[in-house]
């Protein structure tokens, strides 16, 4: 017997429809036509849409672009408006295959891996488990390796752990800007590697448990890698001292034969007296000798400008910065709530700590979206920092000796979300920005460029799509892709003016088409205020009657740091909404109030009321939704959510509980005093009282379970380390005291994305509205998941 998803019903109650509707029978056809619209059987059918550059140092790039005869290499220059098919040139195709034993066919197939070396005269291609690197001029190649030996051959670190650097797993090294030397932790400690000859040094030596060096963890995520800043010249690091004692732990236990076994990490929560927090330090290894210079200053939060851990954007260490020489380090001290930021300067020699500026907020500062957007400026003896003062993200220029802002440089309705280079020559930003062209959705990004001294602001990227853009090393030319959830991608090169250059790929979606998909709706409805526009995304079937009636339901995801939608990029399945559509639903997502890249009060909307969860938009949207189209049934309404949106769709059954019939609440964070605090402290504010008179109290879903009238499936991983499971055994708890049917299914020893158990939980979910909301019944066990010859138009 077969134990590894476990169901458990505590009680069971008639579907929320009438009688005579649940006479209907979903068939195991009808979910293989749903599935079709899966991630794993439209992506095939797209070609030509990820165009993701690897810029060259001579501003050339290259990527691996999927085309319907097989993957192919990609080389585009920009100063020349070319764009090369590598494998096009005989000579050195011939070499690759004859060192290979490949065919020239080879590869184009899936299996094959290509790329460029970092100075871009080498080519490294890999087919079934042998690599080769050739000469792209003279076509020589090396002798063929196996790529088991490549591996245990090069990029060896030391010894570590996750959270502190202890055992004997080698840990992950970070790298000297001249490629020389490799850091990593060692028994809590950080060690130094020289590449050429492998020698190892020792950095710190006081390092201990709980008390180390570097270490990466922030309850909610952690990894083994260092946590540190080189500076330009790689003669300095700058890293941290964590201090973790004391802290609170993290217990789970995974299902299994024999005795228990117990996991336990550190996961401070709200209201906690002791959390991380870090103590600065500079470590010059220009010597023969490492040298440690403390910065003299007190210990600072384990918070950072951006989001809920110190490192924000592909595992960097955020809001630290070098100067060019490595004479001074530029760093942001944040308070634990989020809601004091001060710019400070450090000497690199001395340890010596110089406070530049400071802003305080009523609610929780950020510095963009997706980026650090703060920098200084030695040179000209200035800082360019990002604030929400007037109402937008605005960038401003203030004067690095007197910390006084000099002037504003952005004005406007609109954010800027990202800067993404500072022409320090020519005194000229170039920005992403949100919402500064009217009449358009106004999460679409576009690429702008500014002078230093606010004026000159240009449009870059002129079309009305959404524009992910990538900077060429020079900053003379930039990649463009632009798209809609409605329209393909188009990817193009521009120059720094924003002329087109060359043309580098038009998404080829015919087949999928042919295979009867069908396009998200933009929609826009007013919030609960009756005046604020809301954006968001309608999946319908692909066969709609509009002489029938349609349940809705609700995708949510409340925030406060991303919204239901996500991005407005083109994307051929959007999880499985219009998959769930083709069951006979009608799906929504959207993004409510108390969501992120409109305006700062628009994102404060919910501030100190999590349980807002933008639930009276939602409702507001449907009830607008069901207005304008008659084929929307209200009066079968669910919601589904995972995460935040686990935690959203339990607060919608309770709350709401006339409105929402059926929800499917999935790994939700029920009580933010049981997650960690970063988020809670963040979003909620400090907490205030405790038990029943805690501000966090009348937020906490099991409060309110009683209110329960609809059908309600809870799931968890119990293994998920990012939202611990006591969340859902709170509601669990408070249902059953309340005397209230539910339904509950926890995932043995899957993590909070339920890994291999994804598709299980996604049938479990459709097979929960088919039978409850709908009133139908669901084909049995049918399973999830790519199968041979599916992709088939």
């Amino acid at each position: 017997m077969r134990f590894r998803h476990v169901a458990t019903a505590l009680a069971v109650a008639a579907p929320v429809v009438p009688a005579a509707a649940q006479q209907r029978t979903v068939t195991a056809a009808d979910y293989g036509r749903a599935e079709r619209f899966m991630s794993y059987n439209t992506t095939p059918l797209v070609f030509g849409t990820a165009v993701r550059p690897t810029w060259l140092p001579d501003d050339r790039f290259w990527y691996r672009n999927v085309a319907p005869n097989g993957s192919e290499l990609i080389v585009v220059d920009p100063a020349k408006a070319t764009r090369t098919r590598v494998f096009d040139e005989p000579r050195l195709t011939s070499a690759v295959t004859t060192a290979l034993g490949a065919s020239a066919e080879a590869l184009r197939q899936g299996t094959t891996t290509t790329g460029y070396t970092p100075d871009g005269r080498m080519i490294t291609v890999s087919i079934a488990g042998r690599s080769v690197t050739c000469d792209v001029e003279t076509t020589r190649c090396d002798a063929a390796v196996d790529d088991r030996e490549r591996a245990s051959a090069g990029g060896r670190g030391g010894r570590g752990s996750r959270g502190g650097g202890r055992g004997a797993a080698r840990a992950p090294e970070t790298m000297s800007p001249d490629g020389k030397h490799g850091v990593f932790i060692r028994d809590w400690n950080l060690w130094m590697r020289d590449v050429a000859t492998s020698r190892e040094v020792q950095l710190t030596t006081d390092g201990i448990k709980d008390f180390g060096y570097g270490t990466d963890n922030a309850g909610w995520t952690s990894s083994d890698r260092a946590l540190l800043i080189w500076s330009p010249d790689s003669k300095k690091i700058a890293t941290f001292q964590q201090d973790q004692r004391g802290v609170g732990e993290l217990y789970l236990v995974p299902t299994a034969l024999g005795h228990p076994k117990l996991t336990v990490q550190k996961y401070p929560l709200v209201g906690d007296s002791i959390v991380p927090v870090i103590h600065r330090v500079i470590i010059d290894v220009s010597g023969d000798t490492p040298r440690m210079i403390r910065l003299q200053m007190g210990a600072d939060q384990h918070r950072s400008t951006l989001c809920d851990h110190i490192a924000c954007r592909g595992g960097e260490w955020s809001d630290v910065e070098w100067y060019p020489d490595g004479s001074h380090l530029a760093f942001v001290s944040t308070s634990r709530d989020h809601k004091d930021e001060k710019m400070r300067l450090a000497d690199a020699a001395t340890g010596v700590v110089r406070d530049v500026m400071e802003e305080k907020v009523a609610t929780q500062f950020e510095s963009g979206n997706g980026r650090v957007n703060w920098h200084v400026l030695p040179a000209s003896n200035e800082l360019i920092w990002f604030s929400e003062r007037d109402n937008w993200g605005q960038l401003y220029l203030y004067d690095l000796t007197t910390g006084k802002v000099k002037h504003q440089i952005t004005t406007g309705d609109g954010n800027v979300t990202q800067l993404l280079r500072i022409d320090e020559k020519n005194r000229t930003l170039y920005f992403q920005g949100v919402g500064k062209e009217r009449g358009r959705d106004p999460y679409f990004r576009h690429f702008y460029k500014i002078g230093m001294d606010g004026k000159g602001l240009a449009l870059l990227t002129p079309e009305d799509a959404d524009h992910d853009v990538s900077l060429s090393p020079s900053g003379r030319f930039f990649s463009d892709t632009y798209s809609r959830p409605d329209v393909p991608p188009t990817s193009v090169v521009r120059d720094a003016n924003g002329k087109l250059v060359v043309s580098v790929e038009k998404a080829d979606i015919s087949r999928l088409v042919a295979s009867g998909w069908k396009a998200p709706v933009p929609i826009t409805v007013k919030a609960r205020d009756g005046k604020t526009d809301l954006y968001g995304l309608m999946y319908v079937p692909t066969s709609l009657d509009s002489t029938k009636k349609y349940p809705i339901v609700n995708h949510i995801y409340p925030g406060p740091q991303t919204g239901s939608v996500g991005g407005r990029s083109f994307n051929a399945s959007r999880g499985d909404g219009q998959a769930l559509a083709e069951l006979g639903f009608v799906v929504v997502e959207l993004d409510g109030m108390g969501t992120p890249w409109r305006s700062k009060s628009f994102h404060d909307a919910y501030y100190g009321n999590m349980g807002d969860n933008t639930l009276p938009d939602q409702v507001a949207g449907m009830k607008e939704l069901a207005a304008r189209y008659k084929w929307i049934d209200l009066d079968r309404a669910g919601i589904y959510g995972h995460s935040g949106g686990g935690f959203a769709t339990a607060d919608a059954m309770f709350r709401y509980p006339d409105f929402f019939k059926v929800g499917i609440s999935e790994s939700g964070n029920h009580d933010n005093r049981v997650y960690e605090d970063d988020w809670g402290e963040r979003y909620q504010g400090l907490e205030e009282g405790s038990g029943p008179n805690s501000s966090y109290d009348q937020h906490a879903n099991q409060t309110l379970a009683k209110n329960l009238k609809g059908k309600l499936l809870l799931a968890h991983g119990t293994m998920d380390n990012n939202v611990p499971p006591v969340n859902t055994y709170l509601v669990v708890d408070a249902l059953i005291k309340a005397n209230k049917d539910f339904d509950l299914l926890m995932l043995p020893n899957q993590p909070h994305g339920y890994g291999p158990d994804a598709n299980y939980m996604t049938r479990r979910r459709w097979d929960y509205f088919v039978k409850n909301l709908m009133g139908a019944e669901p084909p049995k066990e049918y399973e999830l998941g790519p199968k041979q010859n599916r992709l088939t138009p």
